[in-house]
């Protein structure tokens, strides 16, 4: 099996545009929270907070392509074309057919899909569809107009599988490279909010609403006073290659991915199971030939709900104890949704080249069915070499990946 490193990071998130932008955020341990008033027109709707992107220009992307995008996959072009600048990628790699895509999302663009809804069912006609309106809610939108937009010619995979979309589109791009399939690939998730989006965690009662007047303090990861999701928007992209392919053409590279799983549970759609979590680390653990004790970190998936939270903190406990350092991003960017996985890679691998560890923000009194972990609470300064990224969804869906600080060895 080849090495699979990552060369380029584009990111769209609650606090803008850019890689920078977003660890400059999460360093000052900002929250993107805000409330949102027009929910509250929604009925039942109990839940009043978001965390909604902010300062993106669709317009940077040409009409032509721009036509045949939702937002999610707005947010997907431009955090590619980041990642595509940093990683020095050029057009001749984009077509030479060794670079694919791996970008998916939760489903196609809800808000297109509202929109040609509300008029059919009102007019029962389809004189206002536009041609353009299935390449929106297509459910492989967003991989599909990137890899118009930029040219590529590869595999094409797109996904969908909730909170561990962009996980799995990370582990299966990382597994193309590493067994010759692809030099390159382009891997991420993108996700754009509707009140839907909020409403699925409300009825099911996973859902925050006891912050809606201070939206600042939700979420509350592994927190006894967290009352569940905020719901959230973004894109996160990487770029993983061939450490032969990157070292050729002279390419950054910023972590290198040495592990990976992904399982199903059985016992529940609904509701996470520790047994299964713990079966899914220990199997990226083994993915990658290392030991629990070699690992440094964890960024958790903790989004905030009762029963997620304590079955992840049970399952980490009994493989690491309280020997590895654990925080949740949740509090600062809310769930990112089909987002989250990449754009916390992102801020791991952050972490890793600055030399920190950010804390789980919200995080004031620990319930006691967390505790037994090294929560981090505050700034560290850290040197992190080996780093678990977690991501569970509904569905019984669970994956993680491991990540290990770049050896520079060749």
């Amino acid at each position: 099996m080849r090495r699979v490193v990552v060369t380029g990071m584009g990111s769209i998130s609650p606090f803008g545009k850019g890689v920078d932008i977003l660890m400059d955020a999460l360093m000052a341990n900002r929250s993107a929270i805000i409330a949102v008033p027009e929910l509250a027109d929604i009925g039942s709707l109990r839940t009043r907070v978001a965390a909604l992107v902010t300062g993106v220009d669709p317009k940077e992307i040409p009409r032509k392509f721009r036509r045949s995008m939702s937002k999610m996959s707005v947010y997907a072009t431009l955090a590619s074309q980041e990642a595509i600048t940093m990683s020095h990628i050029t057009e001749e790699h984009c077509s030479s057919g060794q670079m694919g895509v791996s970008i998916g999302s939760t489903v196609g663009s809800p808000i297109a899909t509202h929109e040609f809804y509300a008029d059919f069912l009102r007019s029962n006609t389809l004189d206002n569809i536009r041609a353009t309106l299935f390449f929106q809610i297509m459910n492989h939108s967003c991989a599909s107009n990137v890899a118009q937009v930029l040219g590529i010619t590869g595999r094409l995979l797109a996904p969908s599988s909730a909170c561990s979309t962009s996980t799995q589109a990370i582990g299966y791009g990382y597994e193309m490279i590493a067994f010759g399939k692809q030099d390159i690939m382009l891997c991420g998730g993108s996700d754009e909010f509707h009140p839907l989006s909020a409403a699925t965690f409300d009825i099911i009662n996973a859902a925050s609403i006891n912050y809606n007047e201070r939206p600042h303090m939700t979420p509350r990861p592994f927190d006894i006073n967290r009352d569940g999701v905020v719901a959230a928007e973004g894109c996160g992209v990487l770029i993983l290659e061939s450490l032969e392919s990157a070292v050729n053409r002279n390419a950054p590279v910023f972590a290198e991915l040495i592990g990976f799983s992904t399982v199903t549970d059985h016992s529940s759609i609904a509701d996470p199971n520790a047994d299964s979590i713990e079966s899914c680390i220990r199997k990226a653990l083994g993915d990658a030939s290392i030991n629990p004790d070699e690992a440094h970190y964890i960024n958790a998936h903790a989004t905030g709900t009762i029963l997620g939270d304590i079955a992840e903190a049970e399952a980490i406990a009994r493989i690491f104890g309280s020997s590895i350092a654990v925080s949740s991003l949740k509090g600062h960017l809310g769930h990112t949704m089909a987002a989250s996985g990449a754009l916390e890679t992102i801020a791991t691998i952050g972490m890793m080249n600055r030399g920190f560890l950010i804390p789980t923000r919200n995080l004031d009194n620990i319930d006691p069915a967390c505790k037994g972990l090294r929560h981090i609470r505050n700034i560290e300064q850290s040197n992190i070499e080996v780093a678990i990224k977690n991501n569970f969804a509904l569905g019984g869906v669970n994956s993680c990946i491991v990540i290990r600080r770049y050896k520079h060895d060749r």
